[in-house]
């Protein structure tokens, strides 16, 4: 295996999550989550589906007409990228909310994996620790994924770059609930991730895929956290 890990076993994480998930001691831990990924995926499915048929006129009608026969590629390019950008929204903002509630599910999941007990945190203390962690990271993605989206429209290499970003994210998002438990720090969490990229892209990677399947990805967020703390108990603590 590579120094910087292994892309195949960054995937299985994810797999290994589903089955963590299912643990008696784990399911009562992802009850709220699920059912905040619920209503957020009533609200954002609702409006993405509004807003791709919207685009998807605007797209055919702004195409010459001699391109006309171009309309099927120009469709399927544009429901990646909606996909792509409903999967990353999905995440955010569900994330933002149900954060204290992943912090716990890591801990947990590290206490089943591990067989012993980590130091645990009140939520009047986790609530406020996560919650800004999460805006620490929301920023980091924020303007840097502005960026990104612009080169996004810049072929062939535009939607490559994209998918490559959107991977990286996940990685950072799920596996730093269990760093931030043990306190690690944002800037030495990306470390570690970098120092095994390949796995850490193949975690994000599987997981970004999920978050792009609707209904799927309701259930992949516990998921990843789960599978996040074992990327983290076995190659980055």
């Amino acid at each position: 295996m590579s120094q910087r890990g292994n892309f195949l076993a960054g995937a299985n994480y994810l797999i290994e999550g589903f089955r963590l998930i299912t643990h008696p001691r784990l399911r009562l831990f992802i009850l709220i989550p699920v059912l905040i990924n619920l209503a957020f995926f009533v609200v954002f499915t609702t409006v993405f589906v509004q807003r791709f048929d919207s685009l998807l006129t605007y797209m055919m009608d702004w195409l010459p007409g001699f391109l006309e026969f171009l309309a099927w590629i120009v469709g399927i390019i544009l429901a990646l990228f909606i996909l792509l950008i409903y999967g990353y929204s999905f995440s955010a903002f569900t994330n933002l909310i149900a954060a204290p509630f992943y912090g716990v599910l890591a801990e947990k999941t590290e206490n089943l994996v591990r067989g012993e007990t980590i130091e645990s945190e009140s939520l009047a203390q986790l609530i406020p620790r996560t919650l800004f962690r999460e805006l620490t990271k929301f920023w980091y993605f924020l303007w840097r994924s502005l960026l990104i989206l612009i080169l996004t429209f810049i072929p062939p290499f535009g939607p490559v770059i994209g998918a490559l970003w959107g991977m990286w994210c996940m990685s950072i998002q799920y596996g730093d609930y269990a760093a931030d438990n043990h306190k690690l720090s944002f800037s030495e969490l990306r470390s570690r991730l970098s120092s095994r990229l390949f796995t850490s892209m193949g975690f994000g990677g599987a997981v970004m895929l999920g978050m792009m399947i609707p209904i799927v990805n309701i259930i992949v967020m516990p998921a990843a956290v789960a599978g996040g703390t074992l990327f983290w108990i076995k190659e980055l603590k």
